[in-house]
C-alpha cells in the first residue's frame, strides 16, 4: 500500500511529498522500498502490518492518521495482494478466505479508515489485474478478487465525485514483481507471457506506476469510477 500527501507537482505530474508504504506482508520490504522516496525530494517511513490478520488495517491507518492528521490525505494507492494458482477443484476454504480478506477487504476497510481523512480533490486508485476480465482455470479465486474490487471504483466514484475527488482501477498484465518473480526465469513461461502481449515485452512495475502518476495528476482530474487497461496489449490477438 501507498500512501502520499502531495505538496506540489512537477512539470511531468511526479508528486513531491510525504509518503508511508507498506507492502502487506509485515515484512522488511516495504521498509527497503521506502527508501527510493528520498531522492525524488519527498521523505518516507514503514508500517508493519500484515494484512488479512486482525489489527493490520487498524495499525496502518493510525499510522497515516498520525502522520498526516492535521494536513489530510491527498492519494491513496491501494497495491498490497497475493496470488493464487489453484483451479476450482484445488482451491481451498482456507486459501480463499486469504486472498479475499488480503485482495478485497483490505483496500476495502482501508479507504473506509482513510476517507474522513481525504481532502477534497483527492485521488484514489486500486490496482486491479486484466485477470478479471479473461478465463485463467488456475487462478480462479485470485481472479475473482481482482473482478470483486474493481467495483469498488464506480460506486466511491460516485460518492466522492461532488468533492472533487477521483476513484480508479487500473488493471496491469504480466508484471515483473515479486508476486511474478519466478515466471520469468523459465524461459517456457517467459516465452508465453512475452507472446500474450502486443508489445513483445513482460511489463514492469514503471509501466503501472507511470499511470498510477498520471491518474493522481493534474491530467487525470476528468477521469473517475474506470478501470483503465495498462497490459501492454495483452491477448489483443493471436498467441505465437
Amino acid at each position: 500500500m501507498l500512501f502520499s500527501w502531495k505538496k506540489s507537482w512537477s512539470a511531468y505530474g511526479t508528486p513531491s511529498s510525504s509518503q508511508i508504504t507498506s507492502d502487506g506482508t509485515g515484512s522488511a520490504n516495504a521498509s527497503t522500498r521506502s527508501t527510493g522516496f528520498g531522492p525524488a525530494g519527498g521523505r518516507a517511513f514503514a508500517v508493519s502490518a500484515r494484512f488479512g490478520e486482525a489489527g493490520a488495517v487498524d495499525r496502518l491507518a493510525d499510522a497515516v492518521t498520525e502522520a498526516f492528521g492535521d494536513a489530510g490525505l491527498d492519494v491513496l494507492v491501494n497495491n498490497a495482494g497475493i496470488g493464487s494458482h489453484s483451479t476450482i477443484g484445488q482451491v481451498t476454504e482456507e486459501e480463499l478466505d486469504r486472498l479475499l480478506a488480503v485482495n478485497v477487504k483490505t483496500p476495502i476497510l482501508l479507504v473506509q479508515w482513510l476517507l474522513p481523512l481525504l481532502n477534497d480533490g483527492g485521488r484514489v486508485v486500486t490496482v486491479g489485474s486484466m485477470a478479471s476480465r479473461i478465463a485463467v482455470q488456475s487462478q480462479i479465486a485470485y481472479t475473482v478478487g481482482k473482478a470483486a474490487v474493481e467495483a469498488l471504483a464506480p460506486t466511491l466514484a460516485n460518492e466522492l465525485g461532488r468533492r472533487g475527488s477521483t476513484v480508479n482501477t487500473v488493471a496491469p498484465g504480466p508484471i515483473r514483481t515479486d508476486l511474478t518473480e519466478p515466471l520469468p526465469a523459465v524461459p517456457e513461461a517467459a516465452a508465453g507471457l512475452t507472446a500474450m502481449t502486443a508489445r513483445g515485452r513482460i511489463g514492469g512495475p514503471e509501466d503501472v506506476a507511470d499511470v498510477v502518476g498520471f491518474l493522481t495528476g493534474p491530467g487525470g482530474r476528468w477521469i473517475t469510477g474506470r478501470t483503465l487497461d495498462v497490459s501492454g496489449g495483452t491477448y489483443l490477438g493471436p498467441i505465437a
